[in-house]
Formats: C-alpha cells, sequence, structure tokens
C-alpha cells in the first residue's frame, strides 16, 4: 500500500520517511495546501507529492488533488511499477533528485514582439519543467522539496528568458525605460540579416554626449529632454486614440497585442500630415539618446537608472532578478499594461552618463574550454561557458540553485541533451554534473546562480 499523508511541509516527511530503512520500490504520497502567491489573491489549491525510493535514487512528481489521484494512487501498490503506472496514467512527468530539471517555456505576446520565460512564476505567465512526454508547473515542482531544489529560495528564481522582438525598425523596438531594482544583462544570440543587413544591430542606451554637450548643464538638458518628450507624446496619445477606433470597429479588445501589419495598415488610414507629425517628433526626440551597435556574442550590462530600450530584430538571452518594476520614458507604440507613462519622474532620477560596455573577465582557460564572467551584480551572477568539441566540464557546487542555456551547439547534461536555446534548473542538492560538448563544433552556454549562495566555491 502506498503511505498518504497530510502535512504543511512535504520535504519535512520525506526526510522523516529517507531516515527510516524502506524497501527498493517503496512509494510516499504527501498532501499539502499549496499557496500560489503569483496569482491574484493568492488562491490556495491542494497538491499531492509522489516519492518512490528506487535504489540509492528518489524519483518524484506532483500533481492537483482530485478523486483520481488516490484512486490511481491506491493501485499503485507501493512499488516502482506502480509508481510508473501511476504516473503515466495522470499524465506526470517524473523526475529524480540532484538532476538537471528540464524548463519548458512560455511565450508573452508584446507590442513589439514576444518574451520567451523559462523560469517565469507570475499572473501574467508560468513556466513548466517538462520529463518525458508531459511537464508540470515550475512552482508545483519546486514546492516539493524547496530545499533540495532551490535552497529555499523558490520564490526568488532568477527569470530567465529570451527577448525576441520583431524585425521592423519602430514595430519591433522595446520601451526606452528604466529601472530602480531590477538588475539585468542581455546576451545577444542573433541579429536578424534582413533589419540589420551588415550583423550589426544596436540597444538604445542612455544619452548622446554630443547632444549633452549642447547644454550648460545636466539639469538643462534633462529639460530640453523632457519638453521633446512631451511633445511626442502628445502626439502619440492622438495617434493611439484613433487606432483605437480602429481597433473596436473591427472587433480588437483595446488592450490586446496585435500584429505590426495589422497597425501597419490601421496607420495608413490616419492623415498623412499626423503621421509625419509623428515621425518628425519621434525622431526629435530620439537624438538625444545613443545607439549602442550590438553583434552576436555582445553582452550588456544595464545599470540601474540608465534607460535603455533592445532594438528591433536583435534576438537577446536575458538574465534579471525576479522584479517587476520599470519606469517607461516614452514609446513608439500604445502601451498596453498602463495607461500612462512614467517619464517625469523617470527623468528626475534617470542617469545622463555614457555606458560603455567591458571586456568579460576570464576566469578559466585551457585548450578545452574557457569560462567568462559575464557579469556579478549583487544577488546573482552569470557566467559564458566555451567548450571545445567532446570537452567536459564538471559544474561547480554553488549550494544553490543554478541555470543552464545553451546558446550554441549540442551538450549532454548528466544526460540530459540540450540543444541550441534550451535550459536546465539545477538543483540546489546535486552529485556532481558535468557538461559535454557533443557537436563537432564550439559549444556556447551560459550559467547563473544566487551570489549570496556562493559558499566554499573559487567561481
Amino acid at each position: 500500500m502506498v503511505e498518504i499523508y497530510s502535512t504543511d511541509n512535504p520535504e519535512v516527511k520525506l526526510d522523516q520517511w529517507l531516515a527510516d530503512p524502506v524497501r527498493v520500490g517503496d512509494v510516499l504520497a504527501v498532501v499539502y495546501d499549496y499557496c500560489q502567491y503569483y496569482l491574484p489573491g493568492t488562491p490556495s489549491i491542494r497538491l499531492v507529492a509522489v516519492y518512490c525510493q528506487n535504489n540509492d535514487q528518489v524519483l518524484f512528481t506532483v500533481a492537483e488533488v482530485d478523486s483520481s489521484v488516490f484512486k490511481r494512487l491506491q493501485s499503485a501498490a507501493g512499488s516502482l511499477a506502480g509508481f510508473k503506472n501511476f504516473a503515466a496514467c495522470q499524465r506526470l512527468p517524473i523526475f529524480t533528485f540532484g538532476q538537471p530539471l528540464r524548463l519548458e517555456t512560455v511565450s508573452i505576446a508584446k507590442p513589439w514582439g514576444q518574451e520567451i520565460w523559462y523560469t517565469g512564476i507570475e499572473a501574467r505567465g508560468v513556466s513548466r519543467v517538462w520529463g518525458g512526454e508531459d511537464s508540470v508547473s515550475l512552482p508545483w515542482l519546486l514546492s516539493v522539496a524547496p530545499r533540495r531544489l532551490a535552497a529555499n529560495g523558490e520564490r526568488k528564481i532568477n527569470l530567465l528568458k529570451i527577448l525576441d522582438p520583431l524585425p521592423e525598425e519602430v514595430y519591433g523596438d522595446l520601451y526606452f525605460e528604466l529601472h530602480e531594482e531590477k538588475r539585468e544583462v542581455y546576451v545577444v544570440t542573433h541579429v536578424d540579416k534582413d533589419a540589420w543587413p551588415e550583423g550589426v544591430g544596436a540597444i538604445r542606451f542612455g544619452f548622446n554626449p554630443e547632444v549633452r554637450s549642447e547644454y550648460p548643464s545636466e539639469d538643462a538638458f534633462k529639460e530640453a529632454y523632457l519638453a521633446a518628450v512631451k511633445r511626442y507624446e502628445l502626439v502619440r496619445r492622438v495617434v493611439d486614440g484613433l487606432l483605437d477606433e480602429c481597433r473596436q470597429s473591427e472587433g480588437v479588445d483595446i488592450s490586446a497585442p496585435v500584429s505590426a501589419d495589422m497597425i501597419k495598415r490601421w496607420m495608413e488610414t490616419l492623415p498623412e500630415s499626423l503621421r509625419q507629425r509623428e515621425a518628425d517628433c519621434r525622431e526629435h526626440m530620439n537624438r538625444f539618446t545613443a545607439l549602442l551597435p550590438l553583434q552576436q556574442g555582445d553582452v550588456v550590462k544595464v545599470p540601474i537608472l540608465t534607460p535603455h530600450s533592445l532594438q528591433h530584430g536583435v534576438r537577446t538571452v536575458e538574465f534579471q532578478t525576479p522584479v517587476y518594476e520599470r519606469k517607461i520614458l516614452s514609446f513608439a507604440q500604445k502601451v498596453l499594461t498602463q495607461a500612462h507613462w512614467d517619464t517625469d519622474n523617470a527623468v528626475a532620477l534617470m542617469s545622463t552618463d555614457t555606458p560603455v560596455l567591458s571586456e568579460l573577465l576570464v576566469l578559466e582557460a585551457d585548450a578545452e574550454h574557457r569560462l567568462e564572467e559575464v557579469v556579478r551584480f549583487e544577488d546573482f551572477q552569470v557566467l559564458r561557458l566555451t567548450l571545445n568539441s567532446s570537452a567536459r566540464y564538471l559544474l561547480p557546487q554553488t549550494h544553490s540553485y543554478g541555470l543552464l542555456l545553451v546558446v550554441d551547439a549540442k551538450v549532454d547534461c548528466n544526460g540530459v541533451t540540450l540543444t541550441e536555446e534550451a535550459a536546465v534548473l539545477l538543483p540546489a542538492e546535486r552529485s556532481s554534473s558535468y557538461v559535454t560538448n557533443t557537436s563537432n563544433r564550439e559549444a556556447v552556454l551560459l550559467l547563473a546562480w544566487p551570489v549570496w549562495r556562493l559558499a566554499n566555491t573559487e567561481v
């Protein structure tokens, strides 16, 4: 028979269960209330964590409780075969403690393109963990054993995502925004050749020092820039109001993202004089800002209070602290997530210093691999690992969870095959984990983990 318990902390029960002598194939089920802290109203649901002892490994899965779960658990007969049959009948993936967890993405539509989240845990979208043919919600899985999987940092997993802007000028340009708390770093993985034939894209990054020099003081520069944004915003409001009428006439929700082709079609219905005024005011506003050239492999560490806007057709991997806060200075489309810009407050706070790209610090290098520090913020670190063909690398023990994403080529991570843009969560408690380049060219990977957990490591 399967032992079924009810508790507030399933991992405590798991620890007690593993401390007693158990037979190979023994199964433990723990029912608990789970608070979905990332949803409005933080609704609670009942989950069941199911564990199975298999020689020196512990297999596990998790499901929402319903009437079929208990019936099928009773038929599992407390055996490895019964555990696997239960998971198959419930269409549940099976995982092994200490092994990498393959992350399944969720796509979030944006006016400028899309974001692809690997570790998103919020109302707008929740990433999942894939195992075999099925997947399960990432926060549910982390709740099964928060200490083993995330060193009890399961609610503060760094956000790993891809920014995938459209390849069209204006329509694929991101918000010009700044952050007061959120730390983020971009790694360029692709530059669309249709948008940028020379293979060099850009990010709008800070301000133009030549334009800055035209003003006697920083305050005077900020005042002139603010006036330029305000002029553009007035025109933008008129344009967006008319485009909203187009939305309504075609039955499109006011706040729904729509294709660039649809917006361009609607724009063609607006008076030519208005369209020209919008373009002229936008150009004058953008004159104050700076464009930093970007090509594949470039890294951009975004300083706090520095306004920035990734440009169209530049695909990047982004690591950021899991904090949703920003101040929008301007946007050449309608902002769908808020009814206003934050220009006044943002201009008062923003830095007008000219940020620059710095060389990456090389931490290790030999004939087989190169390890570079992409960024080290106060709360997390990102590294870039380059492996020669067939090279094998032992991932460091970090005493916390880690994130690994393949930028290029194909690798094996403890038996998990990963191709370009595939990612895994490395559990906090894990055995020696190796990553091996199984392709015939250099493999490039990104690694990240919390700095505050980097105890007794050399990396």
